[in-house]
């Protein structure tokens, strides 16, 4: 049975936890931000029942990956690999111990610009390393990003934008006359000409965002027609339910995978034991 370890994407608003035996992923979940005093106890747990059960949410049941039977407990506190997109966290995480944070020079893609984000680049890594490159990953999160690499696992370039959820708040928050339409999955697209100003804004807000999308999809195939293209993110399941009704031959051929930056983590962590 492989070591141990722990994976935290800290990301815009959650961390998103993994634990791994050797490469094989356990499980995976959810959190709220956790205080720096709470950070300080979690090296003092014994057992790695207490550690999970310190950074799980109450009443959440850690879901299991591929396995049944329950991981075996360390002597001590597992390695912990973070990817950070909020500098104010990496910093109070690094109080853990045996902590290694991941940067970009360790993710093997060739023709990275420095201020690249380390989660888009392990994405696009871990995709690219699982179904081949080459590959586009769409990231359905608080930011809606886009970031391909070419066959050479070479950086072609991407883009941002805000997501679904920000883009309600930033209209109910930025203007005087118009109101704050809560995030939601709507059980259904919205009616495309609306008679009445929320719907307007879900209207405007959701036709945009995939016609954004469907438009880089189709330039992306004109210049990799055989390219791969994966999608994570909070609103992934709402979007490729959009999607699907919209344009069904796109969202078929859409690879759906949460756990990419995971996957990105442990290609590093393979790299480095060989």
């Amino acid at each position: 049975m492989g070591k141990i370890w722990l994976a935290l994407e800290i990301g815009n608003s959650r961390l998103h936890w993994a634990l791994f035996i050797g490469k094989k992923l356990y499980s995976a979940w959810n959190t709220h931000y956790l205080a720096e005093s709470v950070i300080q106890q979690l090296a003092k747990c014994q057992t790695l029942d207490h550690l999970l059960l310190a950074i799980s949410p109450p009443h959440q049941k850690i879901s299991r990956e591929n396995t049944s039977s329950s991981p075996p407990s360390p002597l001590s506190p597992p390695p912990l690999l973070v990817a950070s997109v909020v500098p104010s966290q990496t910093a109070i995480w690094q109080t853990y111990p045996n902590t290694r944070v991941i940067t970009l020079d360790q993710v093997s893609l060739k023709g990275v610009y420095p201020t690249l984000g380390i989660d888009r680049a392990l994405a696009l890594w871990g995709a690219g390393k699982t179904w081949g490159f080459p590959m586009l990953v769409i990231d359905a999160g608080t930011a809606l990003t886009f970031t391909a690499a070419d066959a050479n696992q070479c950086l072609v370039g991407g883009a941002i934008l805000p997501g679904l959820g920000l883009q309600f708040a930033t209209l109910g928050q930025q203007t005087g006359q118009l109101p704050l339409v809560e995030m939601q999955n709507f059980p259904s697209l919205p009616s495309r000409f609306a008679l009445n100003t929320t719907e307007a804004i879900q209207s405007g807000v959701v036709y945009t965002i995939l016609a954004g999308i469907k438009d880089f999809i189709e330039a992306w195939w004109q210049l990799f027609p055989n390219g791969r293209i994966a999608i994570k993110g909070g609103d992934r399941t709402l979007l490729l339910n959009y999607l699907q009704t919209l344009y069904p031959e796109i969202a078929a051929r859409l690879i759906v995978e949460q756990n990419l930056i995971f996957w990105g983590m442990r290609e590093i962590v393979m790299e480095h034991k060989e």
